[in-house]
């Protein structure tokens, strides 16, 4: 993986942490929260994703820094 693509992933999974922290907040969010007892499946989506992708980056950046 080279070092542009792994630090474009680690700040798209940066931003896709942060827009999936403001809509674990929202007020559709807590609405469902409320009657279902689990956030919305694109609060989850948003925050598995933007986990994965900022491993993966620094997994990258790592293994580039190395050679």
């Amino acid at each position: 993986m080279t070092r542009a693509v792994s630090l474009a992933l680690v700040i798209g999974g940066v931003l896709l942490l942060y827009f999936g922290g403001q809509s674990l907040h929202s007020f559709g969010n807590e609405v469902s929260n409320l009657f279902t007892g689990s956030p919305t499946d694109k609060t989850i989506w948003l925050l598995v994703g933007g986990a994965v992708a900022t491993v993966a980056g620094l997994i990258g950046l790592a293994a580039s820094g190395r050679q």
